[in-house]
């Protein structure tokens, strides 16, 4: 096996958003609402719902940090191309939506493409409009 560098470094995308600055009061009230704006989207698959907090606390071992309430990830693809099979290394996509004591902080790595991140963040900000509603 061989080891690669497809990109330089993976910028992480992070916005927190206090809980009077959305509509939503729960994860999974976010999950439902970024779940809508993943199967609006023309080129968008959603995939999966993972819990990650009940995962991290099943484990013997399992750490999770101060004032973490709830934590998911949301799984999907976009799937616009496919231009090599080492593309699937950075394929799919995810959200990560964690609530905490003060609201919600919503993560995502950058993806290498330009549409995808436009969408995410598109997605992301939206959160704070009073009545957000998938595009």
């Amino acid at each position: 096996m061989k080891q690669t560098v497809l990109q330089e470094s993976f910028p992480v995308y992070v916005l927190e958003i206090g809980r009077e600055e959305t509509p939503f009061d729960s994860v999974d009230g976010v999950c439902g609402y970024f779940r809508a704006c993943i199967e609006a989207h023309p080129s968008a698959v959603f995939i999966a719902e993972f819990d990650h907090l009940r995962h991290t606390r099943s484990l013997p071992d399992g750490r999770v940090g101060e004032g973490i309430r709830a934590a998911k990830n949301l799984v999907f693809c976009f799937g616009i191309t496919l231009p090599n099979p080492q593309a699937l290394a950075m394929r799919p996509r995810s959200i990560g939506i964690a609530e905490t004591d003060d609201g919600f902080v919503i993560t995502f790595i950058e993806s290498p493409m330009p549409v995808a991140n436009a969408a995410m963040e598109d997605w992301a900000l939206r959160l704070r409009q009073t009545e957000a509603a998938p595009a």
